[in-house]
């Protein structure tokens, strides 16, 4: 049989069909930018932030699956993938208007799950996108695209707070430890964008029938199902190995009584192992449905796929630590939130005069805390206070000096300008990302896409490493452009690459089960980070960005392992 080959898109048409990621991104880099400050500014700890975020990889974990087998057997007057990303864009678009108004840490915690879900039934058939419309030779070009959008998008995103206090008069503080209104007002007008950017690739872009692509494909779906079909024997062996495993670590966590974190790993490992028994069960009636499918998929993954899973994990696992502790440690490290004991002393003070029966939970917690920077003190001059603590003294401050009152402020002065600071680098690293965009397509053209990659990620990891050398807040910017290679890298290469052992009818599926590898080092990162931070680390942010580094260090000597079938 005669396979027809796709027809080559001009610019603008890779142009109209990649626009909906300048929305996507807004979402995700308002979120990366600015929900950690969201969550200290409604009073959490720092060692707390992982687990608050846990929500967000977990929901794209089941979601994005889901979403991608369900997209690979939709259509209809919107075609195959259209009609996600008209769905989440909405409920994201609501998201983004509800999350900086939220009044409790819970119920910003929830709003995250939301907008997360949201982004990822958007973001997720975007991807099958791309394999769907592009012959091979133009994928690189296709996912390059999407990084530009992807760039220039988290541009504007992330440095909006900053643009809006310092072009507009937006407060960047705001009275009684609420969201500073630059914060809400950058969710507003990211809600409005990322409605308006997927409805342009919705309506300006058409999609190949099911029946053209058949007439386009590759790789047959049988070729996935022969090694499926091989291996329907490992649904228990894979099943009762992560029970196992997850069974022994629980044990382990709860004996030596570590941080409840670390239950999200053993816990999950438990869960996964059930859902492979399961299906193992289901499938001896070979009964089709989604459920076993997507799990048989999963254990019959083409070999450039897991290849590509250890250096998507080990690319992630960098990001979420960039992301969560980014606006922590610089803030901590660069900026002056320093308190010596005399402050201290004074906070301590100011708790015993307070009615502690109108709040005995918090003030515990508070007293819980000061007693740690006293002990913190008898080994160095100063510590570094956590937002929950000045938040708590800015709403309770009636028995506190006016001395004490005037350090306090400044102190939540000089965290709000190194968090709008941090969001004008990651805008860097965005801005970056779109240029090298380009300058990947020329790389991969006169090397190839494994060396590019792994280049790329090189670069990256010795930049987040870096940061913890970096005492002047201006000089951030540099490491941050290294950075945004390696974000164009890992938002193109590892795609381009993948979807030429992908087939057709199974893209979408396919690329929800490679989400998989995004998702579980950020769930792991959740489990771990908190931990190490508090445990060993003292509670010092900074060092989770040398751990991205080593971490991203590692996905670059990974990638010359990876078979490029293209």
């Amino acid at each position: 049989m005669t396979i027809k080959q796709k027809k080559q898109l001009n610019f603008w048409q890779i142009w109209n069909m990649s626009f909906g990621f300048l929305g996507i991104q807004f979402g995700f880099a308002l979120q990366n930018a600015n929900v950690s400050r969201i969550f200290e500014t409604l009073g959490a700890k720092i060692e707390d932030i992982p687990i608050l975020w846990i929500a967000a990889p977990v929901t794209g974990l089941i979601i994005q699956p889901i979403i991608g087998h369900m997209s690979d057997n939709t259509w209809g007057k919107l075609g195959r993938r259209r009609p996600y990303f008209l769905f989440g864009a909405i409920f994201a678009s609501l998201a983004l208007l509800i999350m900086p108004n939220s009044p409790t840490l819970w119920i910003a915690a929830g709003m995250l799950w939301i907008m997360d879900a949201s982004i990822n039934i958007s973001m997720e058939p975007f991807r099958a996108f791309v394999g769907d419309m592009l012959p091979s030779k133009q994928r690189t070009t296709g996912f390059a695209m999407q990084s530009f959008f992807i760039g220039t998008g988290a541009v504007v995103a992330s440095s909006l707070p900053y643009i809006l206090t310092n072009w507009f008069g937006f407060e960047t503080v705001s009275e009684n430890g609420n969201i500073p209104q630059s914060v809400k007002w950058s969710f507003y007008i990211g809600a409005i964008i990322f409605i308006l950017s997927i409805l342009w690739t919705v309506f300006r872009t058409k999609e190949y029938t099911p029946e053209e692509l058949a007439e386009f494909n590759e790789i047959t779906s049988s070729d996935v199902e022969k090694g499926a079909n091989s291996k329907k024997l490992i649904y228990n062996k894979i099943g009762f190995a992560s029970i196992g495993i997850g069974l022994v670590l629980t044990l382990l966590i709860t004996y030596l009584n570590y941080e409840r974190e670390l239950f999200i790993l053993s816990l999950g490992l438990l869960l996964f192992g059930i859902t492979e028994i399961i299906a193992g069960q289901l499938s001896k009636n070979d009964k089709k449905s989604g459920f076993i499918e997507i799990i048989t998929d999963f254990n019959s993954m083409p070999k450039t796929m897991i290849q590509l899973a250890f250096v998507q994990f080990f690319s992630w696992f960098a990001l979420f630590a960039m992301w969560i502790y980014t606006t922590s440690g610089v803030t901590s490290h660069i900026y002056e939130m320093k308190a010596d004991s005399e402050l201290i002393n004074q906070l301590e003070n100011a708790l015993i005069q307070q009615d502690i029966t109108k709040s005995s939970k918090e003030v515990f917690e508070i007293k819980s805390d000061l007693e740690s920077y006293k002990n913190e003190l008898e080994k160095k001059s100063e510590v570094t206070l956590s937002m929950k603590i000045v938040n708590y003294y800015l709403n309770n401050n009636e028995t506190l000096d006016e001395k004490s009152i005037s350090k306090i402020k400044e102190i939540d002065k000089q965290y709000n300008l190194g968090a709008n600071w941090v969001g004008v680098c990651f805008s860097i690293y965005n801005g970056a990302a779109a240029v090298f965009a380009f300058l990947l397509m020329f790389m991969a053209k006169i090397t190839n896409r494994k060396i590019t990659h792994s280049i790329s990620l090189l670069v990256g990891g010795i930049s987040l490493a870096s940061i913890y050398l970096i005492n002047d807040p201006k000089f951030l910017l540099i490491p941050f452009i290294g950075i945004g290679l390696a974000w164009a890298s890992i938002l193109a290469m590892p795609y381009a690459i993948l979807t030429g052992s992908l087939p057709a009818n199974k893209m979408g599926t396919y690329m929800g089960i490679f989400n998989f590898f995004i998702v579980i080092p950020q769930i792991l990162a959740a489990s771990l980070l908190g931990f190490f931070i508090k445990q060993i680390f003292n509670s010092q942010a900074i060092y989770a960005l040398i751990l991205g580094g080593i971490s991203m260090f590692i996905a670059a000597i990974l990638v010359v392992f990876v078979n490029d079938n293209n």
